[in-house]
């Protein structure tokens, strides 16, 4: 087994969470999205033709390019200290609000970065296709973080976990939707009170 990555970014802290919380270690090679831009070089889209990290190649050679999918792959292989839920419900939980937070709080996130940031001009999203950056996605992905950020807040109100009573990748994924915001300078507002709490308590629990 061999994972491509680039630690630095987002979706690669996702797994490095949690490979880290289960104590899963795997060969790794650095994938670097800098200025040497090595996700377009000949010998990665050979590997990964999506040119995205991180991304997993099995034992038996299979490529897998989507961090849920490596966790549940993982998860699998490395049943203890469960991340993805127990019992059915429990996991269903876990897959709702972490698609929830991935599609209205790191896609907000997403929208402001790719869409602002000069080193993405010309390539608003990531993968092969080239597209140009929207400006006006940046104002709207502002609106729909505040609105994340709210909802997040009163969801926490009454629930110590994000997906239910134990800590899963849920709230993995949302420490690193906390720490993406930071990228664009906007990390939990002053007012979610709730929110920081969790997110104290998530840091301490990933150590």
């Amino acid at each position: 087994m061999k994972l491509y990555t680039y630690d630095a970014a987002p979706n690669p802290r996702r797994l490095n969470y949690f490979l880290k919380y289960k104590g899963i270690e795997i060969e790794t090679e650095q994938i670097d999205l800098g200025p040497a831009q090595q996700q377009h070089s000949d010998e990665y889209v050979a590997i990964n033709p999506m040119r995205t990290v991180p991304a997993l190649i099995t034992d038996d050679g299979d490529l897998l390019t989507e961090v849920i999918a490596q966790c549940v792959y993982l998860e699998e292989l490395h049943p203890e200290k469960p991340l993805l839920g127990s019992t059915a419900l429990e996991k269903a939980m876990v897959f709702n609000w972490d698609h929830r937070l991935f599609m209205t709080g790191v896609t907000a996130v997403a929208d402001i970065f790719r869409n602002s940031h000069p080193a993405f001009k010309g390539n608003g999203l990531p993968g092969p296709l080239a597209v140009e950056q929207i400006p006006e996605l940046v104002e709207r992905g502002k609106l729909r973080l505040e609105q994340f950020w709210s909802m997040m807040d009163e969801h926490l109100a009454t629930s110590n976990w994000i997906a239910g009573e134990n800590f899963s990748f849920a709230d993995i994924d949302m420490v690193c939707t906390v720490e993406f915001a930071g990228w664009i300078k906007a990390g939990i507002p002053e007012g979610c009170a709730n929110l920081q709490a969790w997110y104290e308590r998530a840091v301490a629990e990933l150590g």
